[in-house]
């Protein structure tokens, strides 16, 4: 079970990148978040179709889910929440025709396009070795004999 969430499959380096990128894509969806959570219940405006309640759950997810991603908290579980958000962003205020980059100022898809790409990188590859679900999911220190022999050979090597 520990497996499904998280499995460490980037080294130090990768990890590092993993680890920025959760930093700047958490913080984009925290800041999109903002507003929405200070009114949940009515963000999209009085005329929105859309009932309060799923209004109240889009802005949690988009800010609860930014803030879990950039601790790197149940990663493996989130992308899906970011595929949704790219999906809906893409196809309500950019409808299809739009192009992948528009010109300034106008209607493109490239950025739910990149929050998917983000999505399925960390599903592919978890939230790295500095998170919380390393942390919390991962194998614990010391649990084999070749780390404990290791750890054992270097506190005598620096005595």
């Amino acid at each position: 079970m520990r497996h499904l969430l998280y499995c460490d499959t980037t080294g130090r380096v990768g990890s590092a990148g993993l680890l920025l990128l959760r930093l700047v894509m958490g913080t984009a969806f925290v800041l999109h978040g903002w507003p929405k959570i200070q009114n949940p219940l009515g963000w999209m405006g009085p005329e929105a179709t859309m009932p309060g309640i799923l209004q109240a759950l889009a802005a949690l997810s988009e800010f609860g889910g930014g803030v879990a991603l950039i601790v790197g908290l149940v990663t493996g579980l989130l992308p899906g929440d970011y595929r949704g958000h790219g999906r809906g962003t893409r196809h309500s205020p950019h409808p299809n025709g739009h192009p992948f980059v528009g010109k300034p100022g106008g209607p493109s898809f490239e950025l739910p396009a990149v929050y998917l790409a983000c999505a399925v990188l960390f599903l592919l590859l978890g939230p790295g070795r500095v998170s919380l679900d390393a942390l919390l999911f991962g194998k614990p220190l010391g649990n084999s004999r070749t780390e404990q022999t290791a750890d054992a050979h270097s506190w005598y090597a620096a005595s």
